[in-house]
């Protein structure tokens, strides 16, 4: 990683493609050591966490975590998502969350000087290229080390240094993470309520 230590950095975290991605990995976050290891870079500014939320539901799978990030150094950006049927009769739910993170970015790049972006969306190379156009440099977290890759080629060749998260994982893996996943992986094909199907893909989700 190439990061200065006179730079002001925020982490911009695209919680359900975080998600996606460290377990398509097989290993689970510590979010205290991913922010230590960040804090330890440059002056960490702010690391804030998009995410959206089923709220008719009595309990969310990802409420504990929310409220964890909420008081331990992260800003929660959330909102609630939007149950729709499409043509077919199917009811789905959406939670796109890639305008706040991206207006949020340009309005807190004045203060800043080293964007890290946790996300494999291409969409956000436009973000991207109008950050560097403002003089910022822009890191972007994901991995290739997937069938297919979590990152776009787009959003990858666009940023000025791609990490891998694969590569993270020493640093910020959650201590018995990779252990507890295998076990669980060998116990039980698969196993998700309705928000786990929003950490996968939160812009299109479909109940069966």
């Amino acid at each position: 990683m190439i990061f200065y230590k006179t730079e002001r950095i925020a982490l911009f975290i695209d919680g359900a493609n975080l998600y996606a991605a460290a377990k398509a990995l097989g290993f689970d976050i510590d979010y205290k050591r991913l922010l230590g290891l960040f804090r330890s870079q440059g002056q960490l500014i702010r690391a804030l966490y998009y995410t959206a939320l089923a709220e008719d539901q009595e309990y969310s799978s990802i409420r504990p975590l929310i409220d964890w990030l909420d008081y331990n150094g992260y800003t929660m950006v959330t909102k609630p998502t939007k149950e729709f049927t499409d043509a077919s009769g199917r009811r789905k739910v959406k939670g796109n969350m890639d305008i706040e993170l991206a207006v949020d970015a340009m309005e807190l790049s004045e203060a800043l000087d080293h964007i890290v972006l946790f996300s494999g969306d291409g969409d956000f190379r436009c973000l991207v290229d109008s950050l560097q156009q403002r003089g910022k440099r822009v890191s972007v977290v994901s991995t290739l080390q997937t069938q297919p890759p979590m990152v776009a080629d787009e959003l990858r060749r666009q940023a000025d240094q791609f990490l891998d998260l694969a590569d993270l994982e020493d640093k910020i893996c959650r201590a018995g993470g990779r252990q507890q996943r295998e076990s669980d992986q060998s116990s039980r094909r698969y196993e998700a309520d309705d928000d786990d199907d929003l950490e996968y893909d939160p812009d299109d989700y479909e109940e069966v």
